[in-house]
């Protein structure tokens, strides 16, 4: 049975994407059978992985509001290992369209577990937003893996995410979990960075990953090849620190 993680911050511009993305392939490179849910209207996880949403007449917004399988709306990667639901713009409204359905927070629970296929991780990649789309994502999941700023109120930031997955366990999803928080654009020379992996480790202790991601342009540029960074350069200190994340993960130790 897959472990679902939901990839969630509802701040823009800390990793989110990049994290889902590339911890999905290197879940996969670790011959993890691997899905990738792009639940962001911006489509950036699918683009990422060299697939055009606006290219597709099926994606996650059909299975949400048209009860489409998603088993149909699938994709096959440039990986063997890694799949992919794709997105698509249309998901900007969604919410609104879903909120006279029944029991609209457990769609996207329902449409999971009608996977036949023999995966072994889930990831999904949420909006920058605690909308409707996040909250199917929180439900659906077995823990939430948060990529954490290495700036100025980053952990500031967090608060609003864990009241709301407070709220999700005593509602929706008590097994649910906190997977971990994911140190990202961490600069080793910078003693702010130092200084956020410090405070944060005190207010999470046993819960913040021993790896860190560094700030790196191939990580910045792959997505416009339309690969994961392994595929781009695997060589990179980004991709060597999320191949570094997935055997932590699978170690099941931080």
């Amino acid at each position: 049975m897959a472990k679902i993680i939901t990839v969630a911050n509802q701040k823009g511009g800390v990793g989110k994407t990049t994290t889902a993305v590339n911890l999905a392939a290197s879940l996969a490179a670790a011959e993890r059978k691997t899905l990738l849910v792009d639940l962001d209207p911006q489509a950036n996880a699918s683009s990422g992985l060299g697939i055009r949403a606006g290219d597709l007449e099926d994606s996650i917004y059909q299975v949400l509001i048209s009860n489409v399988p998603i088993k149909e709306v699938i994709r096959t990667t440039g990986m063997e290992f890694l799949d992919l639901v794709p997105s698509h713009v249309n998901l900007i409204g969604a919410e609104l369209e879903l909120v006279s359905s029944i029991s609209r927070e457990t769609i996207l629970t329902r449409a999971l577990g009608a996977l036949k296929e023999p995966y072994e991780y889930i990831l999904i990649d949420c909006p920058p937003s605690l909308g409707l789309l996040t909250l199917n994502a929180l439900t659906a999941a077995d823990s939430v893996l948060v990529p954490l700023q290495c700036e100025y109120y980053a952990l500031e930031g967090l608060s609003s995410l864990l009241a709301t997955i407070k709220l999700v366990r005593g509602a929706l999803n008590p097994p649910l979990e906190l997977e971990g928080i994911l140190l990202t654009m961490f600069d080793p020379r910078n003693n702010l960075s130092h200084q956020v992996a410090k405070e944060a480790r005190n207010y999470f202790p046993g819960k913040v990953f021993r790896t860190a991601i560094p700030r790196n342009v191939k990580l910045s540029e792959a997505p416009s090849f339309g690969k994961p960074a392994i595929l781009y350069d695997i060589n990179s200190p980004g991709s060597q620190s999320y191949l570094a994340l997935a055997q932590e993960m699978l170690n099941g130790s931080k």
